[in-house]
């Protein structure tokens, strides 16, 4: 550490209890109290060198030992800064350093010892010796930028903080001053600028930041060693520990452990305000992890609805990099009940779905063949938009920033699959709303699903943990699973699952064997249709539930249309035909339920007790034997769908 002498002479200062002299044979003639400590001094070398003391003793007419006392209350830097003042002008040599520059330097201009008052003074001396050395070496100019927080007001009228700041962030933008040994994830300087106050971090940021010399990915890493140094809070189970307190003047004690509890939460809270304002523009600056540890301390402190905004829309532009834990984010709402925060996901989605609506959609994507997409969300017939993502195209161009990135397929992909991992957990929370469930699964669009097994083990956790609910909520449920979209594996188990609706069971059935049909007979296995579907096509549809009904009444004109002899072409294909067989299954089946409903004794308690009397798993097993049905006879298997419906249905009366 660099430091400088000032003066030559010996230090012939001395202290009698609370009184400080200067040994010499010239009697005293001026008495200044700093504190508690009173000096005894003489007037020609201070008012020489002091104007402040220039105009006290004008004003008070002070003389010798007898005259009045000029006193100096709340003096910069105390009784050391003012000694230490008081030797320059009687010319004892005081040593200067980082250490003890800021208050040197704050009493110098208290005093007024400038150079309109004596050529040399002090503070032209200091102002010297700050810019030649000290802010030139980065250990030096970080020690006096700490030490201006003991001043602070002062140092800000005298200009000192800002020198320090801009010398600072110079120091970090020069090359130059990288350090050989630098081996660090975090940049260099990162972890000496982490040891500022919450102020002066953000004054250093801010200048670094507009220098243009330092990358944005340098500032995140910095932004997340400054957070990971005065913000231990964010822990995985949400609980706000003790930390360090980066603020001036932050005391250990308080007035009582709900008051001190509450002002470290204020403290926090502001740092945390902070580090989200120096967030960098760029995508890649800091990671969606830090970002979403960011949201739960926002959450667990109460942050301003701007911060936390922010965070989402940050989180939401970034989303594909998330993982399932990160979006576990802990519930402190006392209106809800949930484990997790719900609400907090489904903002984030809904930024999601504006940033996906916001992208250019892919050119000649209306032109491709019936054919040669059969998973498309426009052809799966049975999975509707919801009604969130249907409004995103209303006002999403009117929200989204320019700055957006367009989502990629692959990365619509892995958002699906984050979606369906988060849901999973939250399934397990008893107290998990069914209609913030469905609105977090339908938030999500259809192309990030190329299958819905997730899905189905969101459907499945659910009702073993909910098993209360009731038939209609059970229907609910599953109208979010797309059949078609299910993988083997999750045939296999949703055929024995008695959780389910019996009408999900047969879909399940029909589409596992309507597959395997269309791999083994191919497009001549299809060539017309049963005639029990013919008949199935003259019943009115008028016992299916009202959500259903528009799309209903789209696929039976469809089918009409086949059946008065349609022209051949993309309905007369395989997966044509299939939507169409697939539709008629489910059509007939809750007819047949709904009949039986209607007939009476058909509530949610005949339902549960005719499945704990084990007819439904009966009926299940009926199905699951129906598929054994060799694949090359498709057309009689189509035909026996009916009989069987029948015979669940006598057998229920």
């Amino acid at each position: 550490m660099k430091f400088m002498k000032l003066g030559t002479r010996p230090d012939t200062f001395f202290s009698n209890e609370s009184v400080r002299s200067v040994c010499t044979e010239v009697a005293t003639d001026l008495q200044i109290l700093v504190g508690d400590c009173l000096y005894q001094l003489h007037k020609f070398p201070l008012l020489s060198k002091c104007l402040l003391l220039q105009a006290l003793c004008a004003e008070s007419g002070c003389g010798g030992n007898g005259g009045d006392v000029i006193e100096l209350p709340g003096f910069p830097g105390g009784v050391e800064a003012f000694d230490a003042c008081a030797k320059f002008c009687y010319g004892i040599t005081v040593t200067v350093s980082a250490r003890n520059l800021v208050q040197l330097r704050c009493a110098a201009a208290h005093l007024g010892m400038s150079e309109a008052a004596d050529r040399g003074n002090l503070a032209a001396k200091l102002d010297a010796f700050l810019a030649s050395c000290l802010l030139r070496r980065w250990k030096d100019a970080l020690a006096v930028l700490n030490s201006t927080r003991h001043c602070a007001p002062l140092c800000e009228d005298i200009g000192l903080t800002s020198r320090c700041v801009d010398a600072v962030a110079a120091l970090i933008a020069s090359p130059a001053a990288l350090p050989a040994h630098s081996s660090s994830a975090s940049p260099w300087w990162a972890q000496d600028v982490a040891e500022l106050g919450v102020d002066l971090f953000w004054r250093i940021m801010v200048a670094v930041k507009a220098t243009g010399a330092v990358h944005e990915k340098t500032v995140g890493d910095a932004l997340k060693a400054y957070a990971r140094r005065w913000l231990p809070n964010v822990a995985k189970d949400g609980i706000v520990v003790g930390a360090d307190q980066p603020f001036d003047g932050a005391g250990n004690g308080g007035d009582g452990g709900n008051a001190s509890v509450k002002q470290i939460a204020t403290r926090h809270r502001l740092l945390l305000e902070k580090i989200v304002s120096l967030i960098p523009a760029e995508r890649d600056a800091v990671s969606c992890s830090f970002l979403l540890k960011l949201l739960k301390a926002a959450n667990i402190l109460s942050a301003s609805a701007t911060s936390r905004a922010e965070l989402v829309r940050r989180v939401a532009w970034q989303l594909e990099e998330a993982t399932v834990g990160d979006l576990l984010i802990p519930s402190l709402s006392c209106v809800s009940e949930t484990l997790y925060d719900v609400d907090a996901v489904a903002a984030i989605l809904d930024e999601f779905a504006l940033r996906h609506a916001a992208a250019p959609p892919p050119p000649v994507a209306l032109a491709v063949s019936p054919d040669d997409d059969d998973d498309s969300p426009a052809r799966s017939g049975g999975h509707r938009r919801s009604r969130s993502a249907e409004s995103v195209g209303f006002d999403g161009a009117a929200r989204r920033s320019s700055s957006a990135a367009p989502v990629s397929p692959d990365a619509l992909v892995r958002v699906g699959r984050l979606v369906d991992g988060f849901l999973i957990e939250v399934a397990r929370d008893p107290n998990m709303p069914l209609d913030k469930l469905l609105a977090i699964a339908e938030a999500v669009p259809d192309t990030a699903r190329p299958e819905h097994d997730g899905l189905y083990k969101v459907v499945d956790t659910y009702l073993k943990v909910h098993s209360e609910m009731s038939k209609s909520a059970r229907k609910r449920l599953c109208r979010v699973i797309n059949c078609r979209k299910l993988s083997d594996k999750a045939c296999a188990h949703a055929a024995q699952n008695e959780l389910l609706p019996l009408r999900v069971v047969v879909q399940v059935l029909f589409f596992e064997h309507a597959r395997a049909a269309a791999m083994a007979g191919g497009a001549h296995a299809a060539a017309e249709l049963p005639g029990s579907i013919r008949a199935l096509l003259q019943s009115k549809s008028s016992g299916s539930d009202q959500e259903d009904d528009a799309a209903d009444r789209v696929d039976e004109q469809r089918l009409r249309a086949l059946a008065a002899g349609a022209s051949p072409g993309d309905d007369w294909s395989v997966e044509g035909l299939r939507r169409a067989a697939s539709k008629i299954a489910t059509l007939r089946m809750k007819l047949e339920e709904d009949d039986d409903h209607d007939g009476g004794g058909g509530d949610d308690e005949e339902f549960a007790r005719r499945q704990q009397a084990g007819l439904a798993r009966s009926a299940s097993l009926r199905f699951r034997a129906f598929c054994a049905i060799p694949a090359a006879r498709p057309k009689r298997m189509l035909s026996k769908l009916w009989p069987l419906a029948r015979g669940v249905t006598t057998e229920r009366h």
